[in-house]
């Protein structure tokens, strides 16, 4: 079966009545997909949160999934052009390695922003955003976080075993947090490598953080994600069936617990 993922977002209440764009973005793709085969290798997935109060922040949070995952999955494809890949590795990189790769990816995130604003005439900070971003393989998966938002895990064949990889940067002060574009984003950038076969991903902006984590000691909430997996085992092609997925994302029920913007990418693996 293999990799089975999604990625949405739904622009939230409060942006509806400012009349602003949704700041959030996420993607997912399985790297160098050239084969059916390949559904079972290597997959590779961002999420971003544009700062809100900044005006182009919703570019800049498409720009820096973009060439995040433009640079992770390029470095499947590099390997593969060399007979290797990310899976066939007998122990899952170092962290210090992989920390590397993600330092780079952002490295190449904060370029293209700052060719961007200096292409419109605009500050960097214009562009501000989170990001979390994560490679996984059947074996083992990497994971990288800027920012606030969450990324949540579950392996083996137990239910409601969630974990939460990182706790979310607030920043020195309520209601702050870290930015690629800041001159700090590496020096704070959260990196993680799990040798064990991820079963589910969850990666999410902090508009879901009140609905999805028990937010007085960051556990996931159980009965948040177990329908969304459910939702992805039972659903072959989520990517092109996605009616439960936006219905969740705009729901009123939803709406009335965050007004924020909501961006989701779900990942699930059946060998």
């Amino acid at each position: 079966m293999g990799w089975r993922a999604i990625a949405r977002s739904a622009i939230g209440t409060r942006h509806q009545e400012q009349q602003q764009p949704c700041q959030d973005y996420g993607a997912v793709v399985v790297a160098a997909p050239r084969a059916e085969r390949e559904r079972h290798g290597v997959i590779v997935g961002a999420v971003a949160d544009g700062a809100g109060s900044t005006p182009h922040s919703d570019i800049g949070a498409k720009l820096a999934v973009a060439t995040t995952l433009r640079y992770l999955a390029g470095s499947e494809i590099w390997l593969q052009k060399r007979q290797r890949s990310w899976q066939n590795w007998e122990q899952p990189p170092a962290e210090a390695m992989m920390g590397k790769l993600f330092a780079k990816a952002v490295a190449r995130s904060q370029t293209q922003l700052a060719q961007r604003a200096s292409t419109q005439g605009w500050q960097q900070e214009e562009l501000a955003c989170t990001l979390l971003a994560f490679l996984a393989t059947p074996n083992w998966l990497a994971a990288m976080q800027i920012g606030d938002g969450f990324m949540v895990v579950s392996y083996g064949q137990a239910q409601a075993d969630y974990q939460l990889l990182f706790q979310p940067d607030r920043g020195e002060f309520a209601n702050q947090t870290t930015f690629v574009t800041a001159a700090s984003a590496l020096d704070t950038m959260q990196v993680a490598v799990v040798g064990q076969p991820p079963r589910f991903i969850a990666a999410a902006t902090d508009g879901l953080e009140r609905v999805a984590l028990r937010l007085k000691d960051w556990t996931p909430f159980a009965p948040f994600f177990s329908p969304l997996e459910e939702y992805l085992w039972e659903t072959p092609h989520p990517e092109t069936d996605d009616a439960y997925l936006i219905s969740f994302l705009t729901s009123e029920r939803l709406n009335q617990k965050t007004d924020d913007d909501k961006t989701l990418v779900l990942c699930r693996y059946e060998a």
